[in-house]
C-alpha cells in the first residue's frame, strides 16, 4: 500500500477538533466527530492491508496482530504509566478507585464497556476521567480482532460474498445506531455494534480503491468532479465540527455527515486536487503523524489539570495544555512509536 500524505492530513483534522472540544472551546462544539473520522480512516487502512495481502497470498493473522500491537500498545502503555504517579498523589480515593478500574479496562481493551456503565462521554464527571478517551481505542481493537477473522472465513467460503455481507452488517449497525441513539444513547455511543458501520464505511472505500489499482485515489478521471467532491468532504467534516453539539443524537444518521465527508476525502483527494494539496501540506501532515500520541496525551493533561485547579480553567490554560499535549505527542512519536514500528530494532518477542 503506497503512502498518501492527504490521509495523514485527514488525521490532523480529526484529532485537533477532538482536543479542542475536550478543552471546552465552544466554537468546536461538535469536535467529538473527529473520532468518527478516525474510524473511517482505520476501516480503510486495515481493509486495504488485509485485502492487498490476501490477493497476494501473503496475509498472516499473527503478522497482522503484531503490526497492530506495535502501532497501538507502546505509546498507550507509556501514557498509562505516566498517569499512575499523578493519580496516586492527586486523586481522591473514589477517583483513584475509578482510575484503577480504567487501567484494567484499557489493558484489556474493554474501557468502552466500563465508561458505558459509568458517567457517559459528556458532562463534568467525564471530564475528570484521565483515560475516558480510550473508549474509541477499545472499539477499534474489538473490530481488529473480529474483522480479520470474518474476512478469512468469508474468503474461504466465497469471496464474492464479502462485500454483500459487509453491506448487510453496516445497514443493521446503522439502523441499530439510529434506534439506540434515542432509546439507549449511552450504549449506542460506546459499543461496537452501533459504531461498526463507521469502520465498515472505510472498508467500502478500500474495496473500491483496491479495485482501481494504482489509480485508486480517484473514483473518476474527471478532475473537476474530484475537486468538488474532495472539497465537499472537508466542508462536511467542518460543518459537523462547528454546528453539531452534544444535543445531536450520536451515532445516528447525523453521523453520516462526517463519515461520508471522510470517505469523500479518501476517494477524491490526491496531490492533483486542491483538497489533497491542502491536507498534504507540511503543517497538516506533521500533526497527522503525531495524531495518535496527541490523542493519547490530551485527555490525561486536561483531566489532571481540572482535578488540581481550585477554579474553572480558562481558555489560556487550555491553550497551554493543548500545546503541552502536542509537545508530548512529538516526543512519544519520535522515541516510542517510531522505534517500536521497526522490526529490525525491536523483535516480535520483545513486543
Amino acid at each position: 500500500m503506497y503512502y498518501r500524505r492527504e490521509i495523514d492530513g485527514l488525521r490532523a483534522i480529526a484529532v485537533l477538533p477532538v482536543i479542542l472540544f475536550h478543552a471546552g472551546f465552544s466554537a468546536f462544539s461538535g469536535g467529538f466527530v473527529g473520532v468518527d473520522v478516525f474510524f473511517v480512516i482505520s476501516g480503510f487502512l486495515i481493509t486495504s492491508i488485509i485485502l492487498g495481502e490476501k490477493q497476494r497470498g501473503t496475509f498472516s493473522l499473527v503478522d497482522f496482530y503484531e503490526r497492530r500491537a506495535r502501532r497501538i500498545l507502546p505509546a498507550l502503555f507509556v501514557v498509562m504509566l505516566a498517569c499512575i504517579p499523578f493519580s496516586w498523589f492527586w486523586l481522591m480515593p473514589d477517583d483513584m478507585r475509578d482510575f484503577s478500574k480504567s487501567l484494567v479496562a484499557v489493558s484489556s481493551f474493554s474501557s468502552n464497556f466500563l465508561f458505558w456503565q459509568e458517567s457517559g462521554y459528556f458532562g463534568t464527571a467525564a471530564e475528570l476521567k484521565p483515560l475516558l478517551h480510550t473508549w474509541s481505542l477499545a472499539v477499534e481493537e474489538q473490530y481488529y480482532v473480529l474483522f480479520p477473522l470474518f474476512f478469512m472465513l468469508m474468503w474461504k467460503l466465497g469471496r464474492q460474498w464479502i462485500l454483500p455481507s459487509l453491506i448487510a452488517i453496516a445497514f443493521v449497525s446503522l439502523a441499530l445506531a439510529q434506534w439506540g441513539s434515542f432509546n439507549r444513547p449511552m450504549a449506542t455511543f460506546f459499543l461496537l455494534p452501533t459504531r461498526g458501520w463507521e469502520l465498515i464505511t472505510g472498508a467500502f472505500v478500500a474495496f473500491y480503491v483496491t479495485s482501481r489499482g494504482t489509480e485508486a485515489t480517484l473514483v473518476t478521471s474527471n478532475k473537476a468532479t474530484c475537486e468538488v467532491l474532495g472539497l465537499l468532504g472537508i466542508l462536511l467534516i467542518g460543518y459537523s465540527v462547528f454546528f453539531f453539539d452534544e444535543t445531536v443524537p450520536f451515532p445516528s444518521l447525523y453521523t453520516l455527515v462526517p463519515t461520508v465527508g471522510a470517505a469523500l476525502i479518501i476517494l477524491f483527494s490526491s496531490s492533483k486536487t486542491v483538497a489533497g494539496r491542502l491536507l498534504g501540506s507540511r503543517a497538516f501532515v506533521g500533526i497527522g503523524l503525531i495524531s495518535y500520541s496527541a490523542y493519547l496525551w490530551h485527555q490525561p493533561l486536561f483531566a489532571f489539570a481540572r482535578h488540581r485547579s481550585p477554579t474553572e480553567l480558562g481558555a489560556a490554560s487550555f491553550a497551554l495544555l493543548t500545546a503541552g499535549a502536542i509537545g508530548l505527542a512529538y516526543l512519544s512519536w519520535r522515541f516510542v512509536e517510531k522505534p517500536f514500528r521497526q522490526k529490525k530494532g525491536i523483535g516480535r518477542l520483545r513486543v
